[in-house]
């Protein structure tokens, strides 16, 4: 008598695991500039703010602060800027130490920004999000953007607790490499308990597009004025925004928007083709 490999699915487990992952599970959420229009009129300004009050006379332009979101994570930001256009202070023996401390007055005025009610939501997010809630589709969040900001701007828009709306929150140092690596998505993707085949990511930039791929999750791209012109070669879709009723997105590249704001029965359609694509491939 032969044992039984307890590996081995039966036909009936192994198609119904397969049509578990084929189907929407969890979408997993960026923040700035997908959530919110953050970056030239929240973090820049914070930037700027804090700046002055460590009696620097730097100041970050808005084309300026363009070149910067090259890199993520606002240390990070400070950091290449020391090292292109400040790089006198390369010589300080508290580098490290006087950039935490600066990044973190800087999102103390943000925090103080997005609770003014400066910053809303883009087009569509908080329908979007509240439709998943309803469906109960598990919603994550995958971003560089510190916990308290994130926390500020959910306040500032939800009057909910980030913990409220969202089930999983990776956010701000929790891993140490950042988009474009895949490390964020991963740790997100590990507290789901998920694989990557059955979320659907939401970014705005090549960065976030590339981490969410290279962690094998199919990726929505809501392009802003800083990234409408960067390469999303890999995405599901890339769109303008999610739009609202009446108010329609427009679709840019990918695969079609076929209505007029993106909703879960359109999140769902994308995913499902992606799952009927991936599958072919691997037969």
């Amino acid at each position: 008598m032969t044992a039984t490999d307890p590996t081995e699915r039966k036909p009936s487990e192994k198609g119904a695991a397969e049509n578990n992952i084929s189907q929407l599970q969890a979408v997993i959420f960026d923040v700035d500039g997908t959530l919110a229009e953050t970056e030239l009129a929240g973090h820049r300004v914070a930037f700027n703010r804090a700046f002055k009050e460590f009696g620097l006379d730097w100041h970050w332009s808005a084309a300026l602060y363009g070149e910067l979101l090259a890199v993520t994570g606002g240390k990070e930001r400070i950091r290449l800027y020391v090292e292109t256009y400040a790089n006198q202070m390369l010589g300080r023996a508290d580098l490290d130490a006087w950039v935490a401390s600066l990044h973190q007055r800087k999102s103390e005025i943000y925090s103080e920004l997005v609770l003014s009610g400066a910053i809303p939501l883009r087009p569509g997010v908080a329908r979007l999000i509240q439709e998943l809630r309803t469906a109960g589709i598990r919603i994550a969040i995958a971003t560089t953007t510190t916990p308290a900001g994130l926390r500020s701007l959910i306040m500032a828009n939800f009057r909910h607790d980030m913990d409220m709306l969202f089930e999983v929150i990776g956010a701000g140092d929790i891993v140490a490499a950042k988009k474009p690596a895949p490390d964020i998505y991963q740790w997100v993707l590990g507290r789901l308990n998920l694989p990557p085949e059955a979320c659907l990511a939401v970014e705005d930039s090549y960065p976030g597009l590339a981490a969410a791929r290279a962690a094998g999750v199919p990726t929505l791209v809501t392009v802003n004025g800083y990234t409408a012109d960067q390469n999303f070669d890999g995405a599901l879709s890339v769109v303008s925004d999610l739009g609202e009723p009446n108010v329609p997105a427009n679709p840019i590249a990918g695969l079609p928007l076929t209505q007029e704001c993106v909703d879960l029965n359109q999140l769902r359609t994308w995913h499902r083709l992606y799952s009927e694509t991936s599958q072919r491939a691997v037969l």
